[in-house]
């Protein structure tokens, strides 16, 4: 049997834990959904940047017609960027064949967490069911990772984890298993908010980073991430290019 864990928050994990695993980071608002948008869109590849100094240094590295700076701090754009966290802002028209340098409040925090892993997803649910078919292919333990919102659990993150360990317990022939506790949390909570319930809605929009959105006015931010399958890519970050781009599986 294949198991399957999750860590609800990036700090819950000894990142040495993950090596020959599938790690899948998820920030369903909105890094994940972005990147996601991002590359399905054309761009040729996202550069993760935990801090906006690195953006910058990065940025420096590339012809400026060949990159876009995207991100946001506390869910607003970065001053001199080209582009927020919202995924409508990663257009065809604006993306195709550019480089995205990317750093986000949570979302880049926790994929720097994952960089021992055997293969590094980005998951969310516009590429559920993409991200499932793969990880059944890889035949790979599985670590679920919520990026949480500034350090806190946040619903949608557990969320989309426990869709992702139930469709890999009911969709696998029995191949995985629940590991921990907390991946075991995570599907009772999926099982009780399942997408297109009422239940789903009202967690995705009464999550923590769901009402920071909402504060902002950004409610079709967070309609958008709940539409599902909209894609049927997987992003895939190389630590050691520090590329994230779409799995070399589903090209």
């Amino acid at each position: 049997m294949i198991p399957v864990s999750v860590s609800m928050l990036p700090m819950l994990f000894d990142p040495l834990s993950l090596r020959g695993r599938s790690a899948v980071v998820i920030d369903v608002l909105r890094a994940s959904t972005t990147i996601t948008h991002a590359l399905a869109h054309g761009a040729s590849a996202v550069i993760p940047t935990e801090q906006v100094e690195q953006a910058w240094e990065v940025a420096k590295e590339l012809p400026v017609e060949d990159r876009l700076l995207g991100g946001e701090r506390e869910s607003v754009t970065i001053e001199g960027f080209d582009l927020d966290n919202s995924p409508f802002s990663y257009t065809p028209e604006r993306v195709t064949g550019k480089t995205v340098i990317f750093t986000t409040t949570n979302g880049t925090f926790a994929l720097q967490k994952c960089s021992q892993a055997e293969r590094i997803l980005i998951g969310s649910f516009t590429n559920l069911s993409a991200i499932v078919e793969s990880l059944i292919s890889f035949q790979l333990p599985v670590h679920l990772v919520c990026a949480g919102t500034n350090r806190q659990l946040t619903a949608e993150d557990i969320l989309f984890a426990g869709a992702v360990a139930d469709r890999l317990l009911t969709e696998s022939e029995g191949q995985f298993e629940l590991s921990s506790v907390e991946s075991q949390m995570a599907v009772d909570f999926y099982r009780s908010h399942r997408i297109g319930t009422d239940a789903f809605h009202s967690a995705m929009f009464g999550s923590l980073g769901g009402t920071n959105l909402r504060k902002l006015g950004l409610d079709e931010d967070i309609k958008r991430a709940m539409d599902v399958d909209r894609f049927s890519i997987v992003p895939e970050w190389n630590p050691a290019l520090n590329r994230i781009t779409v799995s070399q599986d589903e090209r």
